[in-house]
């Protein structure tokens, strides 16, 4: 076996599944199933094949720190089901300490575009539009009285930006960053 093969099959895999779910969150708010399945078995493949009983074990650890802090997020309600199930298979893929990167490096990437993108809308449409859109406090019904239970469509409606991109850009500049700083990363030596 040649011995670049598991570096391009794993930045294939990677790339495939940061892409994919970046461009259907931002078109639909949703990443498939299908998706995310497919992407989980192909990276415990990968592991199996490339690394071995090491590389499951360290696959293991990884899921359970990236699916298991989405998941927790998701059960209070901060974020959603797509992006638990994201988590889970890319970190499959990226094994223990670069999810723990990526994770962090995407919150980041959420804070910074989330700040961003609020204040071009209210530099745009001013606080009250703003209000209104993002905030839960500023609904109100047909007859303008506030509106105090919201349904999960509302709550999606909500979301500034869809998570996804920022997991991609921030995977992406980790395996970047794997590849010139960090010596012993998945693709190093």
């Amino acid at each position: 076996m040649p011995e670049w093969l598991p570096s391009v099959v794993f930045v294939a895999g990677v790339l495939l599944l940061t892409g994919i779910s970046a461009y259907t969150d931002t078109r639909s708010r949703r990443i498939p199933n299908w998706l995310t399945v497919s992407a989980l078995a192909a990276g415990l493949i990968y592991q199996a094949v490339f690394h071995g009983w090491p590389g499951l074990a360290d696959a293991g650890r990884a899921f359970a720190v990236g699916f298991g802090t989405f998941f927790v997020l998701w059960i209070i309600g901060g974020g959603g089901g797509g992006d638990v199930k994201l988590m889970g298979a890319l970190s499959v893929w990226l094994g223990f300490k670069l999810t723990l990167y990526a994770m962090v490096l995407s919150m980041v990437f959420v804070i910074l575009g989330t700040g961003a993108l609020m204040a071009w809308t209210v530099l745009r449409h001013g606080a009250k539009r703003w209000k209104k859109q993002y905030l839960a406090t500023g609904r109100t019904d047909a007859h303008g009285r506030p509106v105090t239970a919201e349904s999960v469509e509302l709550r999606q409606n909500r979301r500034v930006m869809a998570f996804a991109v920022p997991v991609a850009l921030a995977t992406w500049m980790i395996l970047l960053l794997d590849t010139v700083a960090i010596t012993h990363g998945q693709l190093g030596p």
